[in-house]
């Protein structure tokens, strides 16, 4: 009976120790590798799931549009941004956004390739043109997530890295932790703040593993799409990437320059709805307006679809070219058009918006745990790195601080050009301020009392230019979430330091 015993004691685990290990050093080493940037795009990224709402916060005396737009009203739209981008010397291509379960304005967009002249302007339901659009601070929320405000490729690529040095982060973290599943609801509080760290990590890794794995995943694939295109091109096209982007994203306008008349939009939204009838108008993009070449790219959703719309292809006198097949073509391409829903949490409404910002605070909580578990356990073997803390420290609550900033600065200047400007000099300033104070307690509690102030600041900004209640009940909900995500900051800054820090200094980071 004893020797079944010991047999049973002695079972060998799941995963080799060897095994483990290796999986360790590699998550360590991918986390350490890849901190910084992964840290700034989750937490950008979790701002950008609520980017309509910022949209409306900025510019709150829009029209607020509920209804899908009638193929009359679309091209209402489309003739007055034709001739808003005649007046603007942009005549090239037109994109019109609508109303959708997503969001509730009609943003319209025109741009030309080769001035670089464009312009943006929004809509009312009749398809009327009310007032130009002046976002440029969520603008650069999503730019920052998107592609880091660096050259738009470039960008993408280094994003698109980031989402798969997280993707292998997290499958590495749960190969290097066998009893992770085991130990879900495990909390260790009062002890060791290292210890508290790691359970902290740990759980909110586990809890939220299919949306970090799904987010991580499809971030990924967005920003190497340029990449897969070029893959797909030498695979299957002989290098030709014009029909590889052809075979994915639609006929492209030719290079006829003669002039044409506007498409007909309203017929074309008709022919699509006479074969779906329960096909709601989405967005049109008009290529080449107005010439011999155009194409036109009409996006409808019809319910019970993960796309936020498919696309139907037209030529310039309203002849069918195709369907993009986002909703009912190839597994391939209706994955492409759920890749963008999934990502951003832009289907199911708001409640599903909720759910993917709390899961990706989670994911930035995760990220800025890492790091800090790792400097803590080398302060444990006697290999303490404070300039790297303080370095970290700078980093983690220094974004939330850059990004408040360029709010105000935007509020106060009114011009886009600041806001790039204004985030690099806070980051750095930030960092060498925390490089300059004793150690990384210190830095993290005034950076988070200062963060905390810059959102009490664009509240006030706000409220100064738009009234205490404006006329978009959305911006008054937004203004409170700042207000009590201030509340948070510097509430956590203002708690009984001294104790805190003798814990800290008692029993590592």
């Amino acid at each position: 009976m004893q020797d079944a015993v010991r047999q049973k004691a002695r079972k060998r685990p799941f995963l080799p120790p060897e095994f483990v290990r290796a999986m360790l050093a590699g998550h360590s080493a991918l986390g350490i590798a890849f901190a910084a940037l992964i840290y700034v795009v989750c937490l950008s990224g979790t701002l950008a799931v609520f980017l309509h709402e910022l949209y409306r916060w900025e510019q709150p005396d829009a029209p607020v549009v509920t209804q899908p737009l009638t193929p009359d009203a679309v091209a209402a739209t489309v003739s007055g941004a034709y001739e808003k981008a005649l007046a603007a010397g942009a005549v090239h291509d037109i994109f019109v956004l609508g109303p959708n379960p997503v969001q509730k304005r009609v943003i319209v967009h025109f741009h030309d390739h080769e001035s670089g002249v464009e312009g943006d302007w929004l809509a009312d339901e009749t398809g009327t043109l009310v007032a130009p659009s002046h976002t440029p601070w969520s603008e650069f929320v999503a730019n920052l997530h998107m592609h880091l405000h660096l050259p738009r490729t470039w960008g993408l690529f280094l994003v698109g890295l980031t989402g798969v040095a997280l993707l292998s982060s997290l499958v590495s973290g749960l190969l290097s932790h066998p009893r992770l599943f085991k130990d879900a609801f495990a909390l260790r509080r009062g002890g060791a703040r290292r210890l508290e760290q790691a359970d902290l990590h740990n759980r909110l890794g586990v809890w939220g593993l299919p949306f970090h794995v799904v987010v991580s995943t499809t971030g990924a694939l967005l920003g190497l799409s340029t990449l897969v295109v070029g893959v797909l091109a030498l695979a299957a096209y002989d290098g030709d990437s014009e029909k590889a982007f052809a075979s994915i994203l639609g006929p492209m306008a030719s290079e006829d320059e003669t002039a044409a008349p506007l498409p007909d939009v309203a017929r074309m939204i008709r022919q699509v709805q006479a074969r779906h009838p329960d096909a709601a108008f989405a967005s049109v993009n008009i290529q080449h307006i107005a010439k011999a070449g155009q194409v036109v790219h009409v996006g409808m959703r019809t319910p019970g679809h993960l796309a936020m719309a498919n696309t139907y292809y037209f030529d310039g006198t309203g002849q069918w070219l195709g369907d993009g097949g986002l909703e009912t073509g190839s597994i391939g391409k209706q994955i492409l058009g759920a890749l963008q829903p999934l990502h951003f949490g832009w289907f199911g409404g708001f409640a599903v918006k909720i759910g993917y910002g709390l899961l990706g605070l989670a994911m930035t909580v995760v990220t800025a745990t890492g790091i800090t578990i790792w400097l803590a356990r080398r302060r444990a073997a006697g290999r303490p790195a404070p300039r790297w803390e303080n370095v970290w420290s700078g980093v983690m609550w220094g974004q939330p601080l850059a990004i408040a900033a360029v709010a105000v600065a935007l509020l106060l200047a009114d011009a886009a050009s600041v806001a790039v400007s204004t985030y690099l000099v806070v980051t750095v300033v930030t960092i060498a301020g925390a490089l300059a104070l004793p150690d990384a307690f210190a830095a993290g509690r005034l950076l988070r009392a200062a963060s905390g102030a810059a959102l009490l600041a664009m509240i006030g900004l706000h409220a100064r230019a738009w009234g205490v209640q404006p006329a978009d009940p959305v911006a008054t909900a937004v203004s409170m979430a700042m207000g009590a995500s201030a509340a948070v900051l510097i509430g956590s800054a203002l708690v009984p330091w001294r104790r805190a820090r003798m814990r800290v200094s008692a029993n590592g980071l």
